[in-house]
């Protein structure tokens, strides 16, 4: 395996850290104990955030974080909307 693949593998420090601070969030209580609502996005926010940044980046993953969690809107959450990762398939 080359250099460039290998740490491409493991990532950069920069996403490994974003990764462990999203990490720290969930197993802290995440929204719920935050802020006190619960997502009302299925997977939620952290971890779609987690696998988007873990599939494509900090950069791109990033982005499709930040628009999923701007569109958030706590006192709309009647049911749990289902949103998985793009590209990943829904069947399991």
């Amino acid at each position: 395996m080359s250099g460039a693949s290998r740490s491409r593998a493991r990532g950069t420090p920069a996403r490994r850290y974003v990764l462990g601070v999203i990490a720290a969030y969930r197993r802290t209580g995440g929204g719920r104990r935050w802020f006190g609502i619960d997502c009302n996005f299925e997977p939620s926010c952290s971890a779609f955030a987690e696998e988007a940044i873990a599939r494509f980046g900090l950069r791109r993953g990033g982005a499709m974080a930040w628009r999923r969690i701007r569109r958030c809107r706590v006192r709309d959450s009647v049911c749990k909307c289902l949103e998985p990762v793009p590209g990943r398939s829904t069947d399991a």
